[in-house]
């Protein structure tokens, strides 16, 4: 009985963080379908791609001429993520609402996991830092993340401690080879996954310049994981350089036109990644961790000379590495402009989501001050602080929780509002009964709202935000815009230099791509090739605002559809004949 209670005792830390995890979502899940999920980059680009590669069995299908029929005109299935893929998988056995929560407790609970093993042996290891540890991993674990990139954010303790433990203990230990083959199952190599490879070989290669110490188990598992990388990414590593399939439109990007040029700008920028980060990598102010820095360096002051200087060095490196990337990150879309010049290539890599690696890099020096610190109420003042810094930090969270107090953000639709299935219903019944086909034997495009909307709801779309497909297809869809380009050059730089969004544009609009049925807007002068929409397939233009004179596009309003419970007010244009 009593070790049973010393066993107990060891593990209540951590047990209770993890139902603290689970509690402080509960607002988030039990909501259901008027739950809020993150809209940019994720709902409306990232939740439909697994949900349509099911729907078309091609999931597992990396032959070269597998497709995904539904999005612009059969977008080639080795553009996309790959199967191999946790969220995938989940996606094949849950309807899309469920997976993606299913999958964001999972990547959360891991991720404390994670943090917690990491900072036991790496940093608090003593018996009674087991509550800070665990207190710590819990503020970790709640910080806003895409959780459909699965573990390239918040996952990265785990290779780091897989490699750790490889160094120290050599290749005896089975566990760290496990999670070194599995990681890149449920993270994203174009993401976290070379700039977490590449970050681990030179933390290896430092340790052998540093300390000449080498270890060849350690440097396996950094082999391990490329390799295992190469495996899960096959159909994007296959496709692109072993048998080249398509030409990626990500050759066209020109990331300095999109980003402020100068020194001012490029300072500005080093300091929003060094205050605040990236939002795709965890967006959340760095103060607190900060002012923990701050009061660890004053508790030190009395403390023995060789104490302070050990602190400050590990305390100093870390600012430096996180100060470095940040510059490197803000300068880098501005440097891509003269080396485009000399090889125009180099703009389909974004080395900036280096970035990826300064969230766990910032609670490392968070940890080195926490340990600093006698426990008392300092010291948990500025773990509870964290903590509310990471929930005010996320979006999805705070949502919810406004949406449980009747006070909704007014242009933030909840899941059932922005995939609106009543009054998708509606207008693919209509159309269906109207040309006498199915779906998929003509073409949509959307105006003023996301197509993953109508993709969600069994439409065959010509638009689609994607962040690969054929460079062709850009040039060929750009017919189609090229009247509303021409009025904007802000969006014809948006469309020509980045592209990703492959959406039908109103210079009116501007790059509003989410319009309200409450808001009302009518856009007075809209202009399209609808000879080059037509050629592509094309038949109707589902638009989320009312054009006052839709003939001048060559389109002719067909139905105007509304539903209480939908995001979208739907006007219905079909291509004049």
């Amino acid at each position: 009985m009593t070790q049973t209670r010393i066993l107990f005792a060891a593990q209540a830390p951590r047990l209770l963080a993890l139902l603290a995890l689970l509690l402080l979502w509960l607002p988030c899940v039990l909501r259901g379908p008027d739950s809020y999920v993150q809209i940019d980059d994720n709902l409306d680009a990232e939740i439909g791609v697994p949900y349509l590669l099911h729907r078309f069995d091609v999931a597992l299908d990396y032959r070269p001429e597998a497709q995904v029929p539904a999005l612009m005109n059969g977008l080639p299935r080795n553009t996309l993520r790959p199967g191999l893929s946790v969220p995938v998988a989940l996606f094949g056995i849950f309807e899309p609402l469920t997976a993606y929560w299913v999958n964001q407790l999972l990547v959360r609970l891991v991720a404390l996991l994670g943090l917690y093993a990491l900072v036991r042996r790496y940093g608090l290891a003593a018996p009674e830092h087991r509550p800070l540890a665990a207190a710590v991993a819990l503020a970790w674990a709640v910080l806003p993340a895409y959780t459909m990139y699965g573990l390239s954010a918040l996952g990265t303790p785990w290779p780091l401690l897989a490699v750790l433990e490889l160094r120290r203990r050599g290749g005896r230990l089975w566990w760290p080879w496990l999670v070194l083959l599995a990681f890149p199952l449920w993270s994203m190599l174009v993401l976290g996954g070379f700039f977490v490879v590449a970050a681990l070989g030179l933390l290896l290669a430092a340790d052998w310049l540093l300390h000449r110490r080498v270890s060849l188990a350690a440097w396996g598992g950094v082999v391990v994981l490329g390799l295992s990388y190469c495996v899960t990414e096959w159909p994007l590593i296959g496709s692109v350089l072993v048998r080249q399939q398509f030409v990626p439109h990500r050759l066209e990007f020109r990331l300095a036109e999109l980003a402020p040029q100068g020194l001012a700008a490029g300072l500005r920028s080093t300091g929003q990644y060094l205050g605040w980060g990236q939002y795709h990598s965890s967006r959340f102010f760095r103060g607190g961790i900060a002012l923990a820095l701050v009061a660890a360096a004053w508790q030190l002051r009395s403390a023995a000379p060789i104490g302070q200087q050990a602190w400050r060095h590990r305390v100093g490196v870390g600012l430096a590495i996180v100060v470095a990337l940040s510059v490197f990150c803000a300068f880098y879309p501005q440097a891509m402009g003269p080396l485009q010049r000399v090889a125009p290539a180099l703009g389909a890599f974004n080395l900036t989501r280096f970035h990826f690696l300064t969230p766990l890099l910032w609670f490392g020096l968070w940890v080195l001050a926490l340990r600093q610190l006698p426990p008392g109420a300092l010291r948990t003042g500025l773990v509870v602080l964290q903590l509310a810094i990471g929930l005010g930090s996320n979006a999805e969270w705070l949502h919810n929780l406004r949406l449980w107090g009747g006070r909704p953000a007014p242009h933030e639709p909840t899941w059932r509002q922005f995939v609106a299935p009543e009054l998708f219903g509606q207008a693919k019944g209509y159309l269906e009964q109207r040309s006498g086909q199915p779906a998929s034997a003509w073409r949509v495009a959307c105006l003023g709202m996301p197509p993953a909307a109508a993709q969600l709801n069994g439409f065959y779309t010509l638009d689609s935000y994607q962040n690969n497909y054929p460079l062709p297809y850009k040039h060929q869809f750009r017919r189609i815009v090229a009247p509303e380009l021409a009025k904007s050059p802000e969006l014809r730089r948006y469309f020509d230099a980045w592209g990703n969004r492959c959406y039908l544009f109103s210079a009116e609009l501007g790059r509003n791509f989410r319009v309200g049925r409450t808001d009302g807007v009518v856009v007075q002068d809209f202009r399209f090739d609808a000879a080059a929409f037509r050629q592509m397939g094309g038949r109707y233009v589902l638009s989320a605002v009312q054009l006052a004179h839709p003939s001048g596009a060559g389109l002719q309003l067909i139905a105007q559809l509304h539903s209480p419970t939908a995001y979208w007010a739907l006007y219905i244009y079909e291509i004049r004949t």
